[in-house]
């Protein structure tokens, strides 16, 4: 057992006759040569050796002297700075009555048939946005990516999120080409009137920044242009998502498929853009048909702990998965191409910075 870093000198005030607990919104997963503890109220992540993800799981219940006598008392000091790490960080507390603390109810439920999509278009696109956002909102749809791979005028853009007003859509992204309008007063009017825009990138952009419009809309600036379907699939940390929802269906389901819908540039409908699989053209498939062909739904079950490595790395329920870009391509349960990460090693290739959340 190795302790986090830094490790305090003595876990105080723990009590002989308490045991610890973690919030119910706090929950280690396991990884092959590292664990994390999930904090899905706050949407943070804290890296734990192995060693504490043990003695929260297999010592539950047991306390701080009877956890220390189970090792034999050879790492006394380790395990007084485990608890000293955990009651720094918020991530639980010590209490004699722990049965009156139950655990956070994991069960993914949702009424919708479809949670979320994505809309490709570019310079040759017409699409009838009315129509699918009309549809989109029959099939329950809450989140929305619009991917423009080619300018728009800000006019057309307005005409596109028109439709969106209303209706049962709670988030709306954006991914538009830069445009010299795009600097302006009145891109930054549009932001703030549409109240269901939840952020913002522009690719092909002359310099990288980040700025806030509207109603703290983050708002992106990339020089990287995004120009196909193909720039989608990349896993990295910046792509995270640590909240109940998103952590309750990747124990379950496909962390990017499950409920999604994508129509694509020339009006395809696919489960993904990047996938081949086409169930129909918009203009004389309705959305409500494709989703009930029989094989529509069969990569939404394909959950993290299916997938080869996957199934080992501690970071599998906070995830973003890909079935698109595969390293084997003839396995569909292959890890995802465009990951980087190694589970074995807990490294990424290429390295990335080391982080305030990286503190074991």
């Amino acid at each position: 057992m190795t302790s986090p870093e830094p490790a305090p000198a003595a876990a105080g005030g723990s009590g002989a006759r308490t045991t610890f607990s973690l919030f119910a919104c706090c929950i280690p997963v396991r990884g092959a040569r590292r664990s994390v503890i999930c904090d899905l109220q706050r949407g943070t992540y804290r890296l734990i050796p192995n060693g504490l993800y043990e003695i929260l799981t297999e010592h539950r219940g047991m306390t701080v002297d009877e956890i220390k006598a189970a090792y034999g008392n050879e790492y006394d000091a380790e395990i007084d700075g485990y608890f000293d790490f955990l009651l720094a960080h918020e991530l639980g507390f010590f209490t004699a009555e722990p049965e009156r603390f139950p655990p956070l109810d994991l069960e993914y439920h949702s009424p919708s048939r479809i949670t979320n999509a994505i809309i490709d278009l570019d310079g040759a696109s017409e699409h009838d946005f009315a129509a699918i956002f009309r549809q989109l909102d029959d099939l329950g749809c809450q989140a929305v990516e619009l991917r423009a791979f080619a300018p728009l005028r800000l006019d057309e853009l307005r005409d596109a999120l028109a439709p969106t007003r209303g209706g049962r859509l709670r988030a709306l992204d954006l991914v538009l080409a830069y445009t010299p309008e795009l600097d302006g007063p009145a891109f930054a009017e549009l932001v703030e009137a549409e109240r269901r825009l939840n952020s913002i990138t522009v690719h092909s952009s002359p310099a990288a920044r980040q700025t806030t419009m509207g109603r703290a809309v983050a708002v992106t600036y990339v020089q990287q242009a995004i120009d196909s379907p193909a720039c989608c699939g990349a896993v990295h940390p910046r792509y995270f998502a640590s909240n109940v929802e998103t952590f309750a269906e990747a124990r379950r389901f496909n962390s990017c498929l499950h409920r999604k819908i994508a129509v694509d540039a020339r009006g395809e409908i696919r489960n993904c853009p990047s996938l081949p699989k086409s169930y129909g053209n918009i203009r004389d498939t309705s959305l409500h048909s494709a989703v009930a062909q029989r094989d529509f739904s069969a990569l939404w079950a394909i959950n993290k702990d299916q997938i080869e490595v996957c199934k080992d790395c501690e970071f599998r329920y906070i995830c973003i998965d890909c079935r698109a870009y595969l390293t084997d391509a003839g396995d569909l349960y292959s890890k995802p191409a465009k990951c980087g990460y190694d589970p074995y090693t807990a490294e990424w290739h290429p390295p990335l910075g080391r982080t305030r959340k990286e503190v074991a």
